[in-house]
């Protein structure tokens, strides 16, 4: 299992200095159903808006 999860998107609840994540679980989803061919078919379901 991944030791560090890196996230760019800075508005996210669970973003962390240096590009990490630190939620307690990472939900990856895929639009295709339950198999993916390439990233862009694929979403992170653990996202939630900072309030700024």
């Amino acid at each position: 299992m991944a030791q560090d999860v890196l996230c760019e998107v800075k508005n996210c609840t669970f973003w962390a200095n240096g590009n990490k994540c630190s939620a307690d679980r990472i939900y990856v989803v895929s639009h295709t159903g339950k198999t993916a061919d390439t990233q862009k078919e694929t979403d992170c379901q653990t996202f939630e808006a900072k309030n700024m």
